[in-house]
């Protein structure tokens, strides 16, 4: 057979209506008779993290019991459908105790140290991002970052440092972090769209230029294929999928009827109701996850500091100052209605995961999915012990169904470097992990 006696040039190019291609790293461009035995097929992994800033009214999170003998805490109760795919975690805290700012810059990152001034940015990589890089080679996006709040990058939030800190969770390097994009408008460009361009006719016209230009190599890929083992057929077939990229992408979110796709066509921006705002951002999460364009998303439900009032709950309070109840009970019930109120939010999206077929199960079965915060106590601001929830099946990685009580004082980076195992990409530490959990 061609493909075991003869190796291609690792240059090799393709081209075709004066555009040159370049081929993806291919088997047979390994030396002859190098070929590795393939790997056993690895389970599609997806990540998605949930931060909510301002803590937790902690007396009505808390569950009673441990193990699986558990009893859902009045806030985690919209989450009893879900119970068999959902780890509850205490005893978790985190280092970095710069109150608000070091709360969501510490989520993913697990970092112990910051700026101290608006000017200083400085953090870790986080988790998204290792996930996102370990992910590169198999998605078109590495991954998408999203918030209920609009963008503000510069200046002083709190504490008098940098507002990089309160407004995103995702750093790329310990020097960069990465904007949340609130509009679903641009969300959708950036998903569906290449060029931001809102004129169906110049998408039209984009789109037939990429099946133009995959048109004129078509022949060129049929010769080539045949040189080719079958692992290198199926990348060069990706890769002919990967030039249609926008064209696919969004032929195949207008063919998704049974999401209601047609009203996410062209989001006309920030919708005025919470509610419809943050549904309209899963949607665009659960569109970006079938289309494989993206495996890993992180969305903050507001920002540190965020005094936002959510009319639907009946609490005339903004959400930071409903946090700093001053442990009265009447303040303490309505900050825990806030919370509860969020939970609610995310049942709405694991019961969006759970219906959405995915392989041999469904969306949630083959996701995991961090929800929680790094401020423990809203109105003592402190950072032990945080609520923080797991859910999904993680492709068979997570046992849910458990309250799991680990040692006080337990690092939340520890949690994080056990989760990157289990989503296949192991690293030595992250932040300030001094183990790994059995989670």
């Amino acid at each position: 057979m061609t493909f075991l006696t003869k190796s291609l040039p690792r240059r090799t190019v393709l081209r075709g209506l004066g555009a040159t291609l370049a081929l993806p790293y291919l088997d047979a461009m390994l030396p002859r008779f190098s070929l590795r035995a393939l790997a056993a097929a690895r389970p599609v992994h997806r990540f998605q993290a949930f931060y909510v800033p301002n803590g937790m009214a902690m007396d009505y999170w808390k569950p009673k019991g441990e193990g699986t003998a558990f009893e859902l805490s009045p806030i985690l109760e919209p989450l009893a459908p879900y119970r068999n795919q959902m780890l509850v975690l205490s005893g978790l805290y985190a280092s970095w105790v710069h109150i608000h700012a070091g709360a969501s810059g510490s989520f993913l990152t697990g970092t112990t140290r910051g700026g101290t001034n608006e000017l200083e940015v400085f953090a870790d990589v986080s988790m998204d991002q290792l996930l996102a890089r370990h992910f590169a080679a198999e998605t078109q996006m590495g991954s998408l970052e999203l918030s209920m709040d609009g963008p503000a990058n510069a200046g002083a939030c709190t504490g008098n440092l940098s507002c990089a800190y309160t407004h995103t969770i995702s750093w790329r390097s310990a020097t960069q972090p990465l904007p949340m994009e609130h509009n679903p408008r641009v969300v959708f460009e950036k998903l569906f769209g290449d060029s931001g361009s809102t004129n169906p006719s110049a998408r039209q016209a984009r789109m037939r230029q990429h099946r133009s230009l995959l048109d004129s190599v078509t022949e060129k890929l049929a010769d080539l294929k045949r040189e080719l083992g079958p692992q290198d057929q199926v990348k060069v077939d990706q890769y002919t999928e990967a030039i249609r990229d926008v064209e696919r992408r969004i032929d195949r979110a207008q063919e998704q009827s049974e999401l209601e796709l047609p009203a996410l066509d062209q989001p006309q921006g920030v919708p005025p109701v919470f509610e419809d705002h943050l549904k309209l951002m899963f949607d665009l999460q659960l569109l970006a996850y079938k289309s494989e364009v993206t495996r890993i998303s992180t969305l903050m439900l507001a920002r540190e500091n965020s005094n936002a009032v959510y009319p639907a709950t009946g609490v005339r309070d903004g959400f930071h100052n409903a946090s700093h109840h001053s442990n009265e009970r009447k303040n303490m019930d309505q900050f825990a209605v806030i919370n509860q109120y969020h939970v609610k939010m995310l049942a709405y999206f694991l019961e969006k995961l759970r219906s959405t077929p995915d392989g041999d199960g469904n969306l949630l079965d083959h996701s995991m999915i961090l929800y929680g915060s790094s401020l423990s106590d809203g109105n003592e601001h402190n950072f032990d012990p945080l609520p923080v929830v797991l859910a999904g099946g993680a492709s068979g990685q997570l046992r849910g169904g458990r309250h799991l009580r680990h040692a006080p004082h337990t690092p939340m980076s520890n949690l994080l470097l056990s989760m990157l195992d289990k989503l296949g990409a192991r690293v030595d530490a992250i932040g300030d992990s001094t183990a790994r959990l059995e989670i």
